[in-house]
């Protein structure tokens, strides 16, 4: 991963959800009402959060884990219910201030530090375990395993994180994006092919110390996603 080209992608990610779409976003991580299409993003979402929580412990008492691309919190609230200690970072200042306010009364056992910045940074520190959803989708198939590489010696125990699997539907609605005019248009989703991230990360001499877990696809109307488990042995 380029630093520029990084940066680049990151700005552009910053800008769409901490402007453009930051209302859409709060609306859509209540329990708000919305259209139909967006109620299939919603229950997508709901699903492949349960899929990543399944793959941890239930106890998580002691347990410093990173919620890279936090959103508006509720990762980070289920994570500290069982007990972990959060560091919840997203790149949107409104949408963590979102969070901030959304869950200032909720009692859980374990702590969360909402952050807004990049997931990266390594002044944040060690961390047991990694949780990252839908926060790499926009990213390039070479450019997810950097950042993993980038985590990876600040993790000890496993990351969780989900990509954008290369689907027909995935493709259509990458080109369908593409016909907004530029200041509607979302930053573009990046198909990826499992096989190829997992052939990417099998390569990458500093992860040898790690292995391929679980993987799962969640396909929910227009909320497509997949979980890949890398943990250490």
């Amino acid at each position: 991963m380029s630093t520029a080209t990084y940066l680049a992608r990151r700005g552009q990610i910053e800008t769409y959800f901490d402007r453009t779409a930051a209302a859409t976003w709060q609306r859509l991580t209540s329990d708000a009402p919305v259209s139909g299409i967006r109620a299939t993003v919603r229950a997508g979402r709901d699903r492949m959060r349960a899929i990543l929580m399944d793959w941890l412990p239930q106890d998580l008492h002691g347990r410093r884990i990173l919620d890279a691309g936090c959103g508006t919190g509720a990762m980070a609230v289920e994570l500290a219910r069982r007990g972990a200690h959060v560091v919840a970072i997203d790149l949107s200042p409104t949408l963590v201030s979102t969070a901030r306010e959304r869950w200032a009364s909720e009692p859980f056992s374990g702590t969360i530090a909402f952050r807004s910045g990049d997931m990266l940074d390594p002044s944040l520190g060690r961390f047991d375990h990694m949780v990252g959803m839908d926060s790499l989708i926009h990213y390039k198939a070479t450019d997810v395993v950097r950042a993993i590489v980038g985590l990876a010696d600040r993790v000890d125990r496993s990351f969780q994180f989900t990509f954008a699997p290369r689907t027909p539907m995935l493709s259509v609605m990458h080109a369908v994006g593409r016909l907004f005019p530029r200041g509607d248009r979302a930053p573009a989703i990046e198909p990826v092919g499992e096989a190829a991230i997992v052939r990417l990360l099998g390569a990458e001499p500093s992860l040898s110390a790690w292995q391929i877990g679980r993987t799962q696809r969640v396909a929910s109307g227009f909320y497509t996603s997949q979980a890949l488990e890398v943990v250490r042995p």
